[in-house]
């Protein structure tokens, strides 16, 4: 029973124990934060947030106020998930999976004792140790989902930037072929106004040089003596 075992646990004692090594994994599962049995009702699980929240509570611990409010964030993040109807029934969900695991491995354990023509006693035959196989898998199955979470998480966000950045290189090259295309075509209508004056230039030195040449050449008289 969770509550009688630690209802000696001072302030202290409870803060180092939700800031212990490991903690980020310790503290997936709701139920060990608040240390709680799974099948506890709504207003248990309100006394126990109660009670651990003030004595893990910031104003309480004022010579430590850092650690203290870490800890407090972690018992009030998992009474919050234990509030969810579908986050909790999450957390059912894996310690049941811890459960059946266990159970399934002292079966096969027990039948290849037997095979063996050993004596078929194992350890989590004591309620004791199996409770505590239980638990050691649960919390590797916790570890694992979160692992598996922020894998997921990393992808996505992988994608995400690989998504932006690609509709940024998209954007910039629409402006470099908009600033090509507007360049091409002043510098089109540029080349075209410069070959009409050239034309133009061309058309008038050649009327020019048409009219000089039919002009008529000029009689030069000669001096009688």
């Amino acid at each position: 029973n969770y509550e009688k075992r630690d209802s000696v646990l001072t302030s202290k004692q409870q803060i180092d124990r939700l800031l212990r090594p490991g903690s980020s994994y310790f503290n997936l599962n709701p139920f060990e934060v608040l240390q709680i049995d799974p099948e506890a009702t709504d207003d248990e699980l309100k006394k126990r947030f109660r009670a651990l929240s003030i004595l893990v509570h910031p104003d309480k611990n004022q010579d430590d106020p850092d650690r203290s409010q870490k800890a407090f964030e972690a018992v009030d993040k998992a009474y919050k998930l234990l509030l969810d109807p579908e986050q909790k029934k999450r957390a059912l969900d894996v310690i049941e999976a811890g459960k059946e695991y266990v159970e399934h491995n002292v079966k096969e354990k027990k039948k290849q004792l037997k095979k063996d023509g050993k004596c078929q006693d194992v350890e989590e035959d004591d309620p004791e140790m199996f409770k505590q196989a239980v638990y050691k898998q649960t919390m590797k199955l916790f570890a694992e989902l979160e692992i598996k979470r922020k894998e997921r998480e990393a992808k996505d966000m992988h994608e995400r930037k690989r998504a932006r950045e690609e509709e940024i290189e998209a954007a910039e090259k629409a402006k470099r072929d908009r600033e090509w295309q507007k360049n091409f075509e002043e510098s089109r209508d540029g080349r075209v106004d410069s070959w009409r004056t050239f034309q133009a230039k061309g058309k008038k030195s050649k009327e020019k040089k048409n009219r000089s040449f039919l002009k008529p050449p000029k009689v030069k008289m000669e001096q009688r003596e």
